[in-house]
């Protein structure tokens, strides 16, 4: 299977997610644009898949930062200078690329927001996550105690010095989200090549 997803994020009748994994025929071994690129066509494939049809999907540039941006209308297109997203509209897909990094999803049952951050070593040490659920809290009323988070597969330790996986969930545990609603998937990407993209391991 081409694609991995969380029991935490099923339960939510709102919502679909996915975390893909390597596609074994799309080389990446490029730049980050070519690689987007290269891959873009077959993401759509996933939204449509999950059945978002004729959908818009929304990337954020990703450079290492904390911005996260509210996206407020159905686009397909790239969040500039953005390592997050928020939105809460219906039938658009927003997405994050990781090779290491953690993709971290948010979900609101309650009021319909939700958003996807990545966040690595910088990220984390920015407070990446606590800050899309404040920016969350201040467009969409979202209650943290309301909130479900997940940690995708991303590098760990003894593979990489810092444990950025327990920097995400303190952050969201600081901001009210109970313990029971924040998840993590506990894989680490250096563990199998054939399945995930790992910065490290693969020296880029």
């Amino acid at each position: 299977m081409s694609w991995m997803s969380f029991p935490a994020l099923e339960a939510l009748s709102g919502f679909a997610h996915r975390f893909t994994l390597r596609h074994p025929e799309i080389d990446v071994d490029a730049e980050r644009a070519v690689v987007v690129e290269r891959l873009w066509a077959w993401h759509h494939e996933q939204a449509a898949e999950l059945g978002f049809k004729d959908t818009a999907l929304c990337i954020a540039e990703q450079v290492h930062g904390c911005e996260v941006a509210l996206v407020e209308s159905p686009q397909s297109e790239t969040a500039p200078g953005a390592d997050g997203i928020i939105s809460n509209v219906p039938g658009l897909v927003v997405g994050i690329y990781v090779a290491d990094c953690c993709a971290v999803y948010l979900a609101d049952d309650r009021t319909g927001a939700f958003g996807v951050v990545h966040s690595g070593k910088k990220g984390s040490e920015l407070g990446i996550t606590a800050r899309a659920i404040e920016r969350m809290r201040q467009c969409y009323g979202t209650s943290p105690a309301d909130l479900v988070v997940q940690l995708s597969p991303c590098i760990r330790p003894p593979a990489y010095e810092i444990d950025f996986a327990a920097q995400i969930r303190q952050q969201a545990l600081d901001t009210g989200v109970p313990a029971g609603q924040v998840h993590d998937s506990g894989v680490c990407t250096s563990s199998d090549l054939r399945r995930f993209y790992s910065y490290r391991m693969e020296k880029g």
